[in-house]
C-alpha cells in the first residue's frame, strides 16, 4: 500500500481521533488512580497494574478502531459498512470521539481548577475560611510559674476544636512558636494556612480564673467575637467548652450531636488533679519541642504529675490515658533499666482508662500507641488510629502515627503521603518536619530532606538537630566539605546525641581517628547523660574506632568493657536488638569470630525486615560489617548488595540508609575495596 494512502486511510477510519481519545482517557484514569488508591490504602502495585494495562490496551484499541465502525445499528466491521453510508458514519464516529476528547479535557480542567482552590493549597498560599489557629495564651497571673496553666487552657481548647470535623485546626505544636509578642496576625495566619486566629490570656489566683479571648479574622483584621470569663477553678471545663462552641458558631461550623457531647465532657471534678494533669502536659510538650532529643528528666516529671493526677482522682480517664502513653514511649525508647516495668505500667494505665472511658479518643490514642510502641502490632495499631482519625479529623497526630506505622510495614510512598498530610495540618511542627525528613532520608531522597531541614531552620534557626540532619544528607551524597559547614563543635550542655553521632561519623569519614577517639572518650565522661546500655554502645564505638586507628590493644580492652555491660542486657532482654548488634561487634573486635557471626545472624532472626522494615535491615547491615571484620568478603558484598536497594534506618549512618557514597568513603569497608563487585556498589545510579 502506498504510504500516503495508508495515512489517508488512518484518518478516514478515525484512528487518529481514537488515539487522541484513548490517550486523554488513559491520562485521566492514571491521575485518578494515583490520587484515589492511596486514600483507600490500595497497594501501589494496583496503580502499576492500571498503567501497564492501559499501555497494553493502546495497540489493541488502535487495531479495533481500524477494523470496526460505530453505526446506528451498533458496532460493525469497517468492510461491511455500506459504501454510501460509510462517509456519514465515519463523520458521526469522529464527532463522538471529539465529544469524548472535549468532555474528558473539561473534566481535567475542572480538576485542575479545584486543585488550585484554597483548601488544597499549601500553607501560606491561601486559606480555608473555617480554619483557626489558637495562639499561646498570655499568662497574666502574678505567679509566673502559672504559665503551665495558660498553656494547658490553650491545649484543651485546641483538643476540643480538633473534634469538630467541619473545622481545620492547627495543632499547638505549630502555634507555640508564636509565644512572644509582638504578633503580626496576618503573617502568622499566612504561615499556618488559616483564616482565623484566637488570642487569649489567663489569670489565675487561688481558685479563681479569668480567661479573656478574642477571635480575629486575620485576612480582614476584624474581630469576630470576644468575651471574658470569670470562673472558679472547678468550672474551668465549662469555659473551655463554651469557647469552643462559640468559635464553631462564629465560623459557622456544623456540629454533630456526637461532637456537641465531646465538647461538653468534664474529665474530672477534682481541681487539684486537673492542675497536676496540666503540669504533666506542659513537661511533655517541652520534651516534644526538641524532636531529635529525648529529655528523660522532662519525661519523668510528666509521668510524676500524671501519677499525681490519677492518685487525686482515680476516675480521671484522660490522665490515665496520658500516663499509659508516656510509659509506652519510655518503653519504646529504652533509655533506662526499667524498660519491662515501663511496659507493664503502660498496660495497667491503659486498662484503667479502658474501664472508665473505653470509646473516648484519648483512650483509643493510648491503645494505638501501646499497640505500636509496646506490642509492635502494627496492623492493630493502624486500625485503632484509623478509628481515632474519624473522631479527631483535624489532629496531625493521627496521620503522623499512620506515617510511622506505614514505614514500619515498608509502605514508603504511603508513609510519605501521611507525613505530608500531617504537615499540611500542622505546618510548623518540628516533630513532623523531623519525622518526614527521616523518612525521605531512609528512601534516599536527600534533596527533599534538605528542603524540610531548611523549613525547620526557618522556624528554629541554628537548631543543632536539623543542622546535623542537613550534614547527614550531604554525607550520604559524598559531600563532606558541605557537611562540615553544618557541624559545629560539640557543646556537651546543649548538643543532642544525634548531633554528636553525625559529628562522629564526619570524623570517621574524614579518617580523623584521633579526634573521633577523643570525642567518644569525652562522651563517656559525660556519664550523667547516658544509660548503662548507651554507655556500652558508646564503648563499643570507641573500641571500633581504636581498631580503625591501629590501636589493637586499646580496642581489645575497650571492647571487653563493652561486652561486660552488653551481655547483661542481651541476657535479660533477648529481644533487645540494639544490645545484640553492639555485642556482636565487641566479639568481632576481640577476635571471637564464631560468637560475633552467630549473634549477628540471631539478631536478624529476632527482628527480620518482614516484621519491621525500618529497623529489621539494621541487623543485616551489622552482619555485613561483622562479615567484613571476619574476612568473609564475598558474603559481606552479597549482604550489602541487598541493602543498597533497601530503605531503612541505618545503624552505622543513623537515620539515612546506606548509600553508594557512604560505601565509597567509609573506612569500615576498606577490606572490600579491591573487589570489582564492591566497586560496582559504590557507583552512583543515575535517576
Amino acid at each position: 500500500m502506498n504510504p500516503r494512502d495508508f495515512f489517508s486511510e488512518l484518518k478516514r477510519r478515525n484512528v487518529y481521533r481514537a488515539a487522541v481519545a484513548y490517550g486523554v482517557v488513559a491520562w485521566f484514569l492514571t491521575q485518578l488512580t494515583t490520587q484515589v488508591f492511596p486514600f483507600f490504602e490500595i497497594p501501589n502495585s494496583a496503580v502499576r497494574f492500571v498503567v501497564i494495562a492501559l499501555a497494553i490496551g493502546f495497540p489493541i484499541a488502535m487495531l479495533l478502531s481500524w477494523l470496526y465502525e460505530l453505526t446506528p445499528e451498533g458496532i460493525v466491521r469497517t468492510e461491511d459498512v455500506d459504501p454510501v453510508q460509510a462517509r456519514s458514519v465515519q463523520r458521526a464516529t469522529g464527532r463522538i470521539l471529539d465529544f469524548i476528547i472535549i468532555g474528558v479535557l473539561l473534566v481535567v480542567i475542572a480538576m485542575l481548577i479545584v486543585g488550585r482552590r484554597p483548601f488544597y493549597r499549601q500553607p501560606g498560599e491561601s486559606f480555608v475560611q473555617k480554619s483557626i489557629a489558637v495562639l499561646p495564651f498570655e499568662n497574666r497571673s502574678e505567679e509566673k510559674a502559672n504559665a503551665y496553666f495558660a498553656d494547658g487552657i490553650q491545649d484543651e481548647i485546641v483538643t476540643r476544636l480538633s473534634k469538630i470535623a467541619d473545622l481545620k485546626v492547627i495543632s499547638r505544636t505549630s502555634t507555640q512558636h508564636y509565644q512572644t509578642k509582638p504578633r503580626n496576625l496576618a503573617q502568622i495566619a499566612k504561615q499556618l494556612g488559616v483564616a482565623n486566629i484566637l488570642e487569649g490570656s489567663v489569670q489565675k489566683a487561688a481558685d479563681q480564673v479569668r480567661v479573656n479571648v478574642q477571635l480575629i479574622n486575620a485576612q480582614t483584621d476584624s474581630h469576630l467575637w470576644a468575651d471574658t470569663f470569670d470562673r472558679k477553678l472547678t468550672d474551668i471545663f465549662g469555659v473551655e467548652s463554651e469557647i469552643a462552641k462559640r468559635i464553631a458558631e462564629s465560623l459557622q461550623a456544623k456540629l454533630t450531636g456526637r461532637e456537641e457531647q465531646a465538647l461538653a465532657v468534664k474529665p474530672t471534678n477534682n481541681p487539684e488533679a486537673y492542675d497536676a494533669y496540666l503540669r504533666g502536659l506542659a513537661f511533655e510538650a517541652r520534651n516534644v519541642a526538641a524532636p531529635s532529643a529525648y529529655d528523660r528528666d522532662l519525661v519523668e516529671k510528666a509521668i510524676g504529675f500524671y501519677e499525681r493526677a490519677v492518685q487525686l482522682d482515680p476516675n480521671f480517664a484522660i490522665a490515665w490515658a496520658r500516663l499509659s502513653r508516656v510509659n509506652a514511649d519510655v518503653y519504646f525508647n529504652r533509655f533506662d533499666a526499667t524498660t519491662t516495668a515501663r511496659g507493664d505500667a503502660a498496660k495497667r494505665a491503659l486498662e484503667t482508662a479502658q474501664k472508665l472511658e473505653p470509646s473516648s479518643a484519648e483512650t483509643l490514642l493510648a491503645l494505638g500507641y501501646y499497640q505500636y510502641w509496646v506490642q509492635h502490632d502494627y496492623g492493630a495499631a493502624k486500625i485503632t488510629f484509623g478509628r481515632v482519625g474519624k473522631m479527631l479529623p483535624s489532629s496531625s497526630e493521627i496521620p503522623m502515627a499512620l506515617g510511622l506505622i506505614a514505614r514500619r510495614e515498608g509502605h514508603w510512598d504511603q508513609s510519605i503521603a501521611y507525613w505530608e498530610q500531617a504537615i499540611a495540618l500542622d505546618p510548623r511542627n518540628l516533630e513532623l518536619l523531623n519525622g518526614a525528613a527521616e523518612t525521605y532520608s531512609m528512601v534516599r531522597q536527600f534533596p527533599a530532606v534538605l528542603k524540610l531541614c531548611d523549613r525547620a531552620l526557618d522556624i528554629k534557626p541554628n537548631d543543632s538537630d536539623f543542622m546535623a540532619a542537613k550534614a547527614a544528607s550531604y554525607q550520604a551524597q559524598g559531600n563532606l566539605q558541605e557537611a562540615a559547614r553544618f557541624l559545629p563543635e560539640i557543646n556537651w550542655q546543649t548538643s543532642s546525641w544525634y548531633a554528636f553521632d553525625t559529628k562522629f561519623l564526619q570524623l570517621r569519614l574524614e579518617r580523623n581517628y584521633g579526634e573521633a577517639v577523643r570525642l567518644l572518650q569525652a562522651r563517656l565522661a559525660q556519664s550523667r547523660y547516658a544509660s548503662e546500655q548507651d554507655k556500652g554502645v558508646c564503648q563499643m564505638a570507641l573500641a571500633f574506632t581504636q581498631r580503625l586507628a591501629g590501636d589493637s590493644a586499646g580496642a581489645k580492652i575497650t571492647s571487653e568493657q563493652a561486652r561486660n555491660i552488653l551481655e547483661r542486657f542481651c541476657r535479660d532482654e533477648p529481644d533487645n536488638i540494639v544490645a545484640a548488634i553492639a555485642l556482636s561487634q565487641a566479639y568481632a573486635v576481640m577476635g571471637d569470630k564464631d560468637s560475633a557471626l552467630k549473634l549477628a545472624e540471631r539478631a536478624i532472626m529476632r527482628l527480620p525486615r518482614a516484621k519491621d522494615a525500618v529497623m529489621g535491615p539494621r541487623s543485616e547491615e551489622n552482619l555485613a560489617l561483622i562479615q567484613t571484620m571476619c574476612g568473609e568478603n564475598s558474603s559481606a558484598i552479597s549482604t550489602l548488595t541487598q541493602l543498597i536497594q533497601t530503605p531503612y534506618n541505618s545503624w552505622l549512618y543513623y537515620t539515612s540508609s546506606i548509600s553508594p557514597a557512604l560505601l565509597r568513603l567509609d573506612p569500615v569497608w576498606d577490606p572490600l575495596r579491591a573487589d570489582p563487585a564492591f566497586q560496582k556498589l559504590c557507583e552512583e545510579k543515575q535517576p
